[in-house]
């Protein structure tokens, strides 16, 4: 079944949304990998604010290249999700519930997304440009020093993924 999901979602908004269910985002989306979890987790063991509102927000797995003249970023894939796996149980638990990468994810990340009612989201690999044509624009909002891999707020409009874990810990093996 085919799913529309705007982000910020409210609550409730995950619940419809079931393994296997083709999935359209438009919003604002938050892109951040290993490096970024890695700080996130360090800010929530010190009590520190997170740079983003966590409730309602999704998190992007990616690595974008540069923007070409004209364009708000360059290509913009999903990247390999099992880097975050250490990271992102604690990350759900402390209110940011829906992930967006590619592969598979560890046992202790599915059962994180069923106890706190997330979502695993899965981007296309390979369809780069195509992610780069939702996005409408990118902006860095924290850990610049990172380079590409800073923590950026982007602006997107009809974003296609996959449901692979639903907020019930139903896992799709499409």
């Amino acid at each position: 079944m085919k799913r529309i999901l705007v982000l910020p979602y409210r609550d409730g908004d995950l619940d419809d949304i079931k393994a296997g269910d083709d999935v359209v985002l438009s919003g604002t989306l938050y892109v951040g990998r290993d490096q970024v979890h890695k700080r996130l987790c360090e800010a929530l063991a010190e009590g520190n604010a997170m740079p983003f509102p966590f409730r309602g927000s999704a998190i992007y797995y990616m690595g974008p290249s540069p923007a070409p003249v004209g364009f708000p970023i360059g290509a913009a894939g999903p990247t390999t999700s099992a880097r975050m796996d250490p990271f992102s149980p604690s990350l759900v638990k402390a209110g940011l519930r829906v992930m967006v990468g590619k592969g598979p994810r560890s046992e202790d990340v599915r059962k994180a997304v069923e106890e706190c009612h997330g979502l695993y989201l899965q981007a296309y690999g390979g369809c780069g440009a195509l992610y780069a044509s939702c996005i409408r624009s990118s902006e860095v909002i924290a850990y610049p020093e990172l380079g590409p891999e800073a923590l950026l707020k982007l602006e997107i409009e009809d974003f296609p993924v996959v449901c692979v874990i639903d907020s019930e810990g139903a896992v799709f093996h499409g």
